[in-house]
C-alpha cells in the first residue's frame, strides 16, 4: 500500500527525505503557503505536492522538518486540523530540540488523539548514492515510523520515550556543532592576530584528523548557521543543570549569530574562515 507522508517543510532536509521517499514509491505532499519560490521549486524537484495543512492533516505519516524554533509552532497550527480529521496520522518531529521542547509538542498535540514519535536526525540530507542521514526515533509508536524503512528511510529505534531520540540529537550535536563552532571562532582569533598559517601548520603538524574535520566542516557551516542558533539555545537548555556547559553553548549560539549576521551581509569573516581552511590546498 503506498502510503501518505507530509513532509513539513520543504527546506534542503526535508525535500531531499520528501525526494528520498518519492523514489521509493510514496506520495509524498507538503506545505507552501508562506514558502519562498526557491522552496517550491525544491519540493516540485523532489516530486512533492503542493497541499494546505487541513489537507496535511489526512496524510498517513506527518514529518515536521523545520528549523529548532519552529518547532513547538508547527504543532500547535496543524492540532485543530488533526482535531478533525477523518484519521490519526503519526506525527513525528524531527527536529534538532531538546526533551523538554519534545514534551511540549507531544502536550499540544494530544487532544487530537495522533500518535506521536520523538525522531532525531543524525546526517546530511540523503542523496541518490548515498544511505541518508539516521532517524533515531522513541517512544511507544516508534514502530509505526520504522515502517518508512520500506520507503527509503534509516529508522533506528531505540528503547525510551519521546525525548530520548532529541537527547541523543542533543548530545552528538552539541559535539559536533559545538566543536565546528569553537575551531572556526579560533580561527577568526589566529587570523586577525596574524598566526592564521603557524596554527595552520601546527595542527596539520600534530593534529591531522582534527584539522582534516574542521576544514570539512567549517565551510557547510556557513548556508546553515542561522539555523543552528535556535539549535544551540536547544542544547544550552538541555546542559542547563550545568552553569558553566550552558554558557558554552549559548556563547556557541551567539557565535552562529554572528556568522549568519556576516553572510547576509560583506561576508568579511566567512572569507576569513574559508582562506584559513583553504591554506595548503
Amino acid at each position: 500500500m503506498q502510503p501518505v507522508i507530509a513532509v513539513i517543510a520543504a527546506g534542503s532536509m526535508g525535500s531531499a527525505v520528501g525526494k528520498r521517499l518519492v523514489d521509493h514509491g510514496a506520495k509524498v505532499v507538503t506545505v507552501l503557503t508562506g514558502r519562498s519560490e526557491e522552496t517550491a521549486a525544491r519540493a516540485r524537484a523532489a516530486g512533492m505536492i503542493a497541499t494546505s495543512e487541513a489537507e496535511a492533516a489526512g496524510a498517513d505519516f506527518i514529518l515536521s522538518i523545520v528549523p529548532p524554533g519552529d518547532a513547538l509552532a508547527l504543532a500547535e497550527s496543524l492540532a485543530p486540523y488533526l482535531k478533525r480529521a477523518g484519521h490519526r496520522p503519526v506525527f513525528v518531529d524531527c527536529n534538532a530540540v531538546n526533551a523538554g521542547t519534545v514534551l511540549r509538542i507531544a502536550n499540544a498535540l494530544a487532544p487530537t488523539g495522533c500518535a506521536f514519535v520523538d525522531a532525531g536526525i543524525i546526517g546530511s540530507p540523503p542523496k541518490p548514492e548515498s544511505p541518508g542521514p539516521a532517524f533515531y526515533a522513541s517512544g511507544p509508536d516508534a514502530r509505526r515510523f520504522a515502517e518508512l524503512g520500506h520507503f527509503g528511510l534509516d529508522v533506528r529505534v531505540i528503547e525510551g520515550p519521546p525525548g530520548a531520540a532529541s537527547t541523543l540529537k542533543m548530545s552528538y550535536a552539541g559535539i559536533t556543532k559545538g566543536l565546528t563552532a569553537l575551531g572556526a571562532a579560533v580561527m577568526l582569533a589566529a587570523t586577525r592576530e596574524g598566526t592564521a598559517q603557524a596554527l595552520h601548520h601546527e595542527l596539520a603538524r600534530s593534529q591531522p584528523a582534527l584539522l582534516a574535520w574542521l576544514t570539512r566542516q567549517v565551510p557547510l557551516m556557513y548556508p546553515k548557521a542561522y539555523r543552528w542558533v535556535a539549535e544551540m539555545e536547544q542544547i544550552a537548555d538541555f546542559v542547563s543543570e550545568d552553569s558553566a556547559a550552558q554558557q558554552i553553548f549559548n556563547g556557541a549560539a551567539e557565535f552562529y549569530q554572528q556568522i549568519a549576521t556576516d553572510v547576509a551581509a560583506d561576508r568579511r569573516e566567512v572569507s576569513m574562515l574559508s582562506s584559513f581552511v583553504k591554506q595548503g590546498t
